[in-house]
């Protein structure tokens, strides 16, 4: 097992956990539905920036990952549950797991550990009801 070193490894992490989440039995039809497969390359690239900009502060990434979620919570009826974010996370997890081992390796999981929860956090406060 290797140590996340390069942008190439994080675009490596990238791919192999978007393929996995868009076959997810729950995940799967979100990400696939709101995400055309034409645009899935340029997306992947958008999300290697952020990774990378997290992972080695290389600033690369623009964008707000809240105001995305908090537009495909309104799309899907403001049914996005914390059920959602933990299994993007274990999957997350998986994936490093398989490919990767060291500090940066575990750093990537806390930082999603973490997003999760400032995610749904943020979902939760733009709900109508609240």
């Amino acid at each position: 097992m290797q140590e996340i070193q390069t942008r190439e490894d994080i675009n490596k992490l990238v791919k192999a956990f978007y393929a996995r989440i868009r076959k997810h039995d729950l995940l799967g039809p979100i990400f696939n539905s709101h995400i055309a497969d034409e645009q899935w390359p340029a997306h992947l690239e958008k999300l290697t920036d952020f990774w990378e900009t997290i992972l080695f502060g290389v600033q690369k990434f623009k964008g707000s990952p809240s105001i995305k979620h908090i537009e495909v919570d309104k799309n899907l009826n403001y049914g996005i549950t914390q059920d959602h974010f933990n299994q993007w996370v274990s999957l997350w997890h998986d994936t490093i797991d398989s490919l990767f081992q060291g500090d940066v390796a575990n750093r990537a999981k806390e930082a999603a550990n973490q997003m999760a929860i400032g995610q749904y956090t943020m979902l939760w406060r733009y709900r109508p009801e609240n």
